[in-house]
């Protein structure tokens, strides 16, 4: 049984963005593992396991623009099922 079920992936587009703030508020405010916060002032890659993924969704949006979402159900790929 997996601890967090969700692979939360997406693109933030915006200005001014600080991929270590956006990895302290990630560590600070979320249940989750396996986080890579990576960019640049206009575009950061999230990845991250959770079992909350909407709050992810809701604050990266809060960011800038978010888009290449994907959200895969890590348990149903380990039954071999389509996440």
């Amino acid at each position: 049984m997996l601890e967090f079920k969700y692979d939360t992936q997406l693109l933030i587009e915006g200005e001014n963005l600080d991929e270590d703030a956006i990895n302290d508020y990630f560590t600070n405010n979320f249940k989750g593992d396996c986080l890579l916060a990576v960019g640049d002032q206009e575009l950061i890659k999230i990845h991250f396991h959770t079992n909350e993924p909407w709050e992810v969704l809701e604050y990266c949006s809060s960011l800038g623009e978010i888009y290449d979402i994907v959200i895969e159900d890590m348990d149903r790929q380990a039954r071999g099922l389509h996440g």
